[in-house]
């Protein structure tokens, strides 16, 4: 369950701290596959303030397509800690923030079912969706797709989205950035006009 946005509506978007977070995983739903990595910036003011990254042993084999699409393999996680390990220390990393990720059911889906296993609280973050975000900002003639792929070649971000936890989360808290400038340019700068 998420934060209701209307809590602290007025507050500019200028003083929100952002937690980008991506996952990478065993496969596409929650309940059947495990989380292979978590890459998490912490940005706030436009400016990067920190990162969180770890390889997370998910417990099960990663398929071999999955190896292929994201270069983690089962070799790589096996000395890494499990996700009850890991958890604890993002669920740190993001306290206070608003979460924002590149298709957020995904990314947040997992998390949340895999406090659920640990016997975890998930807190109750607001959420941002830099899909969603980007459909509302970018118009059909600016890009084809709302791929994060598609709007880090449109924005000219640093990092390259690789199917890797941090580099993904890196292009995303650029993406995320971006999109805010031109909310800012419409007259959106608070929580409650972005949520809006």
């Amino acid at each position: 369950m998420a934060l209701p946005w209307r809590h602290d509506a007025a507050r500019p978007l200028s003083s929100v701290e952002f937690v980008v977070v991506d996952v990478e995983t065993t496969g596409w739903l929650a309940e059947q596959a495990a989380i292979t990595e978590i890459g998490a910036v912490r940005v706030a003011g436009g400016e990067l303030q920190a990162e969180f990254s770890s390889l997370v042993n998910p417990g099960q084999l990663i398929p071999p397509e999955i190896t292929v699409l994201t270069g983690i393999s089962d070799a790589m996680v096996t000395g890494a800690p499990p996700i009850a390990e890991v958890l604890p220390g993002f669920l740190a990393f993001a306290a206070g923030s608003v979460l924002a990720a590149h298709n957020a059911p995904f990314d947040i889906g997992f998390l949340t079912t895999a406090c659920a296993r640990c016997g975890l609280r998930w807190p109750r973050f607001r959420v941002v969706d830099t899909v969603a975000l980007a459909r509302e900002v970018l118009g059909e003639a600016e890009v084809t797709d709302r791929k994060l792929a598609t709007l880090a070649g449109h924005f000219g971000t640093r990092a390259h989205p690789e199917h890797r936890a941090l580099a993904d989360a890196r292009a995303t808290a650029e993406i995320l950035l971006r999109l805010l400038d031109r909310l800012a340019a419409e007259g959106v700068r608070t929580l409650g006009q972005l949520a809006a």
